[in-house]
């Protein structure tokens, strides 16, 4: 056990396949965020839509990835293969990348965002069933929380990007939507020629993961992550609203960017040290320290009125999403079964997908009605009523206890 408590020890236990999936996840996230920094204002500035359509288009699409993923997450368990549907879905979010340069109409816009999305869903959870297919026990949060790092220095060197082109090209959307298409492609052949799948266990039965007896195995641990993921995502709506606000207070357009680069730099920072922590500290006093942080974030956000301010709380946002996201992905991995990984991540993604659709609706409409600081106050409010359901916490939810 002294092994996982030493950082060196612990990153030459990572198995290869999970610093490879690391790259890949970051070189598509390069390419996503490049073009994602920039579309709400594309959306709301170059085609005329309101914030409430960005709203519900952003929560559609990303509650279309979270519904796929049940789906590719069930085929992953029943074929026991995770590479071929990860890389369809990797494939898929490159294809997408020119119809964003392409699109004249919100029409172009939707059918571009939700192909990306579509993507997303289907490598989603084969990934991250691969991800725990491969990592021992005692290293998953580590595991989890490097891959979740490597992808989110992706989402701050995209925006990074961005802004350099925006500045070079005078704010040039399409061009740099353009320049986007290149990570992606990329990150579909490191997929292809660098990662392979463990081998299949000799004499192993396959059967339908979504037959009654299959998922009986799925105990009332997993059910309760289940539970407190989708609350937390209705807590924390898009990451669009955190780019609108920063152009609300008066950041310049090519600027606007930087705040999402400020963001995923802390959370790229936090994810690998916070997955080591859970994996020797009680997962819900974790999930409570995120949620006290997210809490902290919307107060920032709603009393910002400089542009000092919006950076410090989408900096504390990122603190919060580096605590809590590669934390909630071990918790599914501990508390399923091995050959229901891929279902188990799909309908703890579908959960969340309902509630990022009816945080980002609320979201929209609150901004459209009251203004951008109703809809910080309201996400505050979520945040604390979900603080406080987690001390309805039954006994025995726990799926890590503190190592000596």
């Amino acid at each position: 056990m002294e092994q996982t408590t030493n950082p060196r020890s612990v990153l030459a236990r990572i198995p290869t396949a999970v610093w490879a999936l690391g790259l890949v996840s970051m070189l598509m996230d390069i390419s996503s965020e490049m073009i994602h920094s920039l579309l709400p204002m594309f959306m709301v500035g170059a085609l005329g839509m309101s914030a409430f359509a960005v709203g519900l288009i952003e929560g559609l699409a990303e509650a279309t990835a979270l519904v796929v993923k049940v789906f590719s997450g069930v085929l992953s368990d029943w074929w026991g293969k995770r590479k071929g549907l990860a890389l369809l879905g990797y494939a898929l979010g490159a294809l997408s990348k020119p119809l964003f340069a392409l699109a004249s109409g919100s029409g172009l816009v939707v059918a571009a965002r939700l192909t990306d999305r579509i993507g997303k869903g289907i490598r989603g959870a084969p990934r991250d069933a691969l991800v725990a297919d491969v990592t021992p026990p005692e290293i998953r949060g580590a595991a989890f929380g490097l891959r979740q790092s490597l992808d989110t220095v992706g989402a701050f060197l995209g925006p990074l990007l961005a802004v350099g082109l925006m500045l070079l090209w005078a704010n040039d959307y399409r061009a740099v939507f353009w320049v986007a298409v290149f990570p992606a492609v990329l990150a579909v052949l490191v997929l292809l020629l660098g990662v392979r799948e463990p081998a299949a266990v000799p004499g192993a039965r396959r059967s339908n993961p979504i037959r009654r007896e299959n998922m009986r195995k799925l105990g009332g641990a997993y059910w309760w992550v289940v539970v407190v993921g989708a609350v937390f995502t209705l807590a924390r709506f898009s990451e669009a609203f955190l780019v609108l606000r920063a152009q609300n207070v008066g950041v310049p357009t090519a600027l606007v960017p930087l705040v999402m680069v400020a963001m995923n730099l802390v959370y790229a920072a936090c994810a690998y040290p916070f997955g080591q922590l859970s994996d020797r500290m009680m997962h819900s006093k974790l999930l409570a320290l995120g949620l006290v942080v997210l809490i902290a974030a919307d107060v920032l956000l709603a009393c910002a009125q400089h542009w000092g301010m919006v950076l410090a709380g989408v900096a504390v946002w990122g603190i919060h999403m580096g605590m809590t996201q590669g934390l909630l992905a071990a918790m599914v991995a501990d508390t399923a079964p091995a050959d229901l990984r891929g279902t188990a991540f799909g309908v703890f993604n579908l959960a969340s997908g309902v509630a990022m659709l009816v945080a980002s609706v609320i979201a929209g409409l609150l901004w459209d009605v009251y203004g951008p600081v109703a809809t910080f106050w309201a996400g505050g409010l979520f945040a604390l009523l979900c603080l406080l359901g987690l001390r309805l916490n039954p006994r025995g939810r726990e799926t890590r206890r503190p190592m000596c």
